[in-house]
């Protein structure tokens, strides 16, 4: 029984060194709308490669692939999600009991043709609540017990802005789905998420490819997914009238960013600090791209994409197996 004993103990040490010495894999998955699906398809070569991956950062589409990958869902298991699901009328919250209705008021809410264009209750910025998305997250992550970041099976963090200053707030902990909501409202579409007294929305005003936010978890070799098809040079801060117009009515943050546009700078210096970085060639497509067709399309493009990286996956493996 001793010697036993001594054996487990033994063992216990070196599988804790192992697990402390090897080195750790992030993985990244930047915003773009329905263009999400490539992120699927790489994901595929990613499992098929047989790398672990050790923590997770997502933007706007990128945080709902993210949290659900997080979660325990398998890229296989996200190709037929994002293939059968109804994305138009989840994103819009659409009511489709009021889809023969070209113009419809209910609960102080205006439908044209079952779509929302106007909540009495909620003046803010922005048509839609949501709603529809955040519970349909909610939904999923609750079949894997992941509704909160602490019980996510991998680390997950996703990004959003702050709408006044236009800060980036990196969402942590509390509840996943309304992280994630808030992750995808898109300025004057989706209203804000209001998180710890702050009104939040799209990360990709900020940091839409947030590999420093995954390196900042511990990874120590990034696998980056960028959805963007267009690269933008850095501009240089400058100052205006208008941001201190806009300052004087508290949205100065606001004005700055369109000035000087920190994003794309952050943007520009994640894609260089990517070990792997992968940019599926989706040209022919938009954010607003959903139906069955475009997602398998899409899918299809970001596994052929992830594919061209085979060797360099192998040596991650490699690195990660030693």
């Amino acid at each position: 029984m001793k010697r036993l004993l001594m054996t487990l103990v033994s063992l216990t040490f070196v599988l804790t060194c192992f697990s402390q010495q090897r080195p750790k894999i992030g993985l990244v998955l930047g915003g773009g709308g329905a263009k999400g699906a490539a992120e699927v398809g790489a994901l595929k070569v990613i499992e098929r490669a047989g790398l672990h991956v050790d923590y997770i950062a997502g933007t706007s589409i990128g945080a709902i692939v993210g949290s659900l990958y997080a979660a325990g869902y398998t890229a296989t298991e996200l190709d037929s999600m994002f293939c059968q699901q109804e994305w138009l009328s989840l994103l819009t919250d659409r009511r489709m009991d009021l889809s023969g209705e070209p113009y419809k008021q209910v609960n102080g809410v205006t439908y044209i043709f079952g779509f929302p264009v106007h909540d009495q209750d909620a003046p803010s910025w922005g048509v839609l609540r949501g709603g529809s998305v955040e519970q349909a997250v909610d939904s999923m992550l609750s079949l894997r017990n992941g509704v909160e970041f602490e019980t996510l099976k991998i680390p997950f963090r996703c990004v959003a802005a702050e709408l006044k200053t236009a800060q980036e707030v990196v969402l942590k902990d509390g509840a996943v789905p309304q992280a994630v909501r808030a992750s995808m409202a898109i300025p004057g579409l989706f209203k804000a998420v209001v998180i710890n007294g702050q009104p939040l929305i799209d990360g990709g005003m900020m940091n839409n490819l947030p590999v420093d936010v995954v390196r900042d978890m511990g990874a120590d070799i990034v696998i980056a997914i960028d959805l963007q098809q267009a690269r933008h040079k850095t501009r240089e801060k400058s100052s205006s009238p208008l941001v201190d117009l806009a300052g004087m009515i508290g949205l100065g943050g606001v004005a700055d960013w369109v000035l000087s546009r920190p994003d794309i700078r952050k943007y520009n210096d994640n894609i260089k600090a990517a070990d792997v970085y992968v940019n599926p060639p989706l040209p022919d497509y938009e954010a607003s791209s959903f139906g069955n067709a475009s997602m398998r399309r899409m899918i299809d493009i970001g596994e052929e994409a992830m594919q061209k990286q085979w060797d360099k996956l192998m040596e991650i493996k490699r690195k990660t197996q030693q």
